[in-house]
């Protein structure tokens, strides 16, 4: 997803917007949950000329789909994500405090736009997506919905008390 930014030059203060609509890379996402590879993602950003380099700021939009990390229901949900990154030019100069490697660059007049989109959604994602906040799962014994089966439960007795249980029942002959 890179994009040619040879137009900016090297004139601090030149700027131009960005309003495009990209398929999403693979592994934008986590576990249960992400945006589908292909999937539109709608860009509209501002491509700025700096002194250090190419500065990106805008948002993002993307279809969101997975499941519930409790019942399994599909979930899809429209997300819109901030993005903001400095793009530094090939020779810029860093600190020692300042991780060289970490620090995007612009390569042959071109900006690379997937990691940057990638660090914004995957961040914006929930660890453990729910299709809502009471969603009450599946039951561990059986896997059946609660939230079809209210009063749904398995008696589960411990196998060392299990000698008692048979002493409480009431058909017991001596």
């Amino acid at each position: 997803m890179a994009f040619d930014v040879k137009d900016l030059g090297r004139s601090p203060g030149s700027m131009r917007t960005l309003t495009e609509h990209v398929p999403a890379p693979s592994d934008l996402g986590v576990a249960l949950i992400g945006v589908q590879e292909g999937s539109d993602v709608e860009l509209d950003l501002r491509l700025e000329a700096v002194h250090e380099g190419i500065l990106v700021s805008g948002t993002a939009n993307v279809e969101v789909t997975g499941e519930c990390g409790r019942c399994l229901d599909p979930l899809a949900y429209d997300l819109e994500v901030n993005v903001q990154e400095l793009f530094f030019y090939g020779d810029a100069e860093f600190s020692d405090e300042e991780d060289e490697e970490e620090q995007r660059r612009v390569e042959h007049d071109l900006i690379d736009l997937e990691p940057v989109l990638r660090d914004a959604v995957v961040t914006m994602l929930p660890f453990q997506p729910v299709c809502r906040e009471d969603c009450q799962g599946l039951c561990s014994e059986c896997g059946v919905r609660l939230e079809d089966e209210p009063g749904h439960h398995h008696e589960v007795v411990d196998p060392r008390w299990a000698a008692l249980a048979d002493l409480a029942k009431p058909d017991r002959q001596n």
